[in-house]
């Protein structure tokens, strides 16, 4: 299948990017110009595996995803969940070997922009190249935060920390409001996440449902007392850079 613009398709990336920063026609334009294909993909499926070397990089158009490692006897480390929006593998423009794989925790929709014109646009429109930087920056801000979390949080803190972090992730591309947002996650992504076990996650949501904080629905997360999971959580949101946030 040949790639060809998608304007509907990077409008997700333009979405995301204008949570971050202010972008101009020009950069809007120059993103909308990029060449896509869009495949859509069955729940726990690999997008990208560990030793891979990637010729394109994915945008998540719908659903969620997640990078993860594994250990030899089959143990799971979750990197980091994606929502829509998200290039989660956009370091492969400049480390061409996979470190880690990449896969979808729902039925999702992706679009593929291959390495060359990534690397095209970046030449050709400096600006966007700093734009699509920053935002490698911020990914790496969240890993520094997952990582005190599993270092020194409690496991009361770093789920309450978690919820925070994802619902203004949510909200700033217009997935979340009024203190609800999905969360298409199970307890063993979440304990896989964080370092902990399911018993442990367990334990720990019906603490939070005991205290009045959350309730869960379905797929759904609602925050019941915002304040009082980000005191909980010493949350502070400034690592984010969210400059805009979608009404």
């Amino acid at each position: 299948m040949s790639s060809a613009p998608n304007p509907q398709a990077t409008a997700r990336l333009i979405r995301k990017l204008e949570s971050i920063t202010t972008l101009t026609d020009e950069q809007r334009q120059a993103i909308e110009s990029l060449p896509v294909r869009t495949y859509d993909l069955c729940a726990r499926q690999d997008i990208v595996r560990d030793g891979d070397k990637p010729s394109h990089c994915c945008l998540i158009l719908e659903g969620w995803a997640c990078r993860y490692k594994l250990l030899g006897d089959g143990r799971r480390q979750i990197l980091s969940f994606h929502i829509p929006g998200d290039v989660p593998d956009l370091q492969s423009l400049h480390v061409h070997t996979m470190d880690h794989g990449l896969a979808t925790l729902t039925k999702a929709t992706v679009a593929f922009i291959p390495h060359e014109n990534l690397l095209d646009l970046t030449l050709r429109h400096p600006s966007v190249g700093a734009l699509l930087w920053r935002e490698t920056l911020i990914d790496a801000a969240i890993f520094r935060q997952w990582m005190v979390g599993m270092g020194r949080r409690s496991a009361f803190e770093q789920v309450a920390h978690i919820f925070c972090e994802l619902y203004l992730k949510l909200q700033a591309v217009g997935l979340a409001e009024h203190y609800r947002c999905p969360l298409p996650i199970t307890q063993i992504d979440l304990a896989d996440a964080l370092g902990l076990t399911s018993v442990h996650i367990n334990r720990v949501l019906k603490e939070m449902r005991g205290r009045s904080l959350i309730t869960l629905r379905g797929h759904t997360l609602v925050i019941e007392a915002w304040d009082e999971l980000l005191r909980v959580a010493e949350f502070d949101p400034m690592y984010l850079q969210l400059e805009h946030r979608a009404a």
